[in-house]
């Protein structure tokens, strides 16, 4: 096997365990002539996300509770083939996974705090509105339009 780039990390020291990624191989679908037919270039990365000692529990709670509608036994699994090279594509799935559990462990956002609109904006904008309601109700009444034949 080629060396990878990893580690791959996740979020502050935390990265893919290497010895907890299960490889898939097959060959990728479109177009690529006779090169297509011969190499496993698709890759299938597999991280078994329930069984895992590599992340905090709170973090692996959270992904649990946020991936449950792609976890398959508690299995999240990512593809690659967009490269013509089975190593790129190891290197695109390896990435895509840890940006993928990088977000599903990130803390929750802190709930927004309601404000108040300030007196003097809302006295403002009133103040507009009724201008703008004057300069409206002039032009009724008048018919600029219409000229004497005369």
């Amino acid at each position: 096997m080629d060396p990878m780039s990893g580690p791959y990390l996740i979020r502050g020291s935390v990265v893919l365990p290497e010895a907890e990624l299960r490889w898939r191989f097959s060959r990728s679908s479109g177009p690529g002539g006779q090169h297509v037919n011969t190499s496993d270039t698709q890759v299938e990365l597999g991280f078994d996300l329930a069984r895992t000692e590599a992340l905090p529990e709170a973090w692996k709670r959270r992904a649990l509770e946020r991936l449950a509608g792609r976890l398959v036994d508690g299995v999240v699994t990512v593809r690659a083939s967009e490269h013509r090279s089975q190593w790129r594509n190891r290197e695109a799935a390896a990435v895509r996974l840890a940006a993928l559990l990088a977000e599903a462990t990130a803390p929750p956002p802190k709930p927004r705090r309601p404000t108040r609109v300030p007196r003097g904006i809302n006295e403002r904008r009133l103040r507009e509105k009724k201008q703008r309601a004057e300069t409206k109700r002039g032009r009724s009444g008048r018919d600029w339009t219409r000229r004497d034949p005369g």
